[in-house]
């Protein structure tokens, strides 16, 4: 069953490489791989199970992945620090921004939700 799940993974991943390099040089493979797999489980309606079980499996290895940035930064951090003011300048404009655009897309979409006053 794990196998099967692992399979389907590859082969979207592979479809997703192939249409990379025949068709499409700007996006990686392996997202192309991915929203084939988004729009391939959308059109089913549901996940099945090998599929399921494989996620799962491998969402146990996740943490593992972080393990490369973090010795990205401690090997960088003289570098990092020179531009300590720079990055925090950088990251507190981007959250500002992300947050007012997050606001005025809530705003829309309550007003778009939002009943109408000629109804009652």
């Amino acid at each position: 069953m794990l196998l099967r799940g692992l399979t389907w993974l590859v082969l979207f991943q592979l479809l997703g490489t192939a249409i990379n390099h025949l068709f499409l040089p700007v996006l990686p493979g392996p997202i192309i791989g991915l929203l084939l797999l988004l729009v391939y489980l959308i059109s089913r309606g549901q996940v099945g199970e090998p599929l399921s079980l494989a996620a799962s499996s491998l969402l146990r290895y996740l943490p593992l992945l972080l393990v490369p940035p973090a010795v990205g930064v401690m090997v960088y951090f003289k570098d990092i620090a020179a531009d300590f003011w720079a990055i925090v300048g950088a990251l507190v404009l981007s959250l500002v921004l992300s947050m007012a655009f997050a606001g005025v897309l809530m705003q829309r979409m309550v007003k778009r939700h939002a009943p109408r006053g000629d109804d009652q």
